[in-house]
């Protein structure tokens, strides 16, 4: 059964014991995966690739949030009541 590989790198995990940053240095800053008897075991990314992905995905939830509560009705307050 084939399966689709979603970037352009790929290591084997003998490659990634062998030499691990050299592994991830291959994707040169994008994701590599790697594969365990040809088919994809895990995507490595490099952490500011991460970080990026959580940032978006924490966007994408803040923005399902803020439509799911649009049409609520607002309460008026004075800053002195504050």
């Amino acid at each position: 059964m084939t399966q689709p590989i979603y970037t352009e790198i790929t290591a084997s995990i003998s490659e990634l014991k062998k030499n691990p940053m050299a592994a991830v240095g291959a994707g040169e800053g994008f994701p590599i995966v790697v594969l365990n008897r040809n088919k994809p075991a895990f995507y490595c990314v490099p952490a500011d690739v991460y970080e990026a992905m959580l940032e978006r995905l924490d966007d994408q939830e803040l923005i399902r949030l803020v439509e799911s509560r649009r049409s609520e009705r607002g309460i008026p307050v004075t800053l002195d009541a504050l």
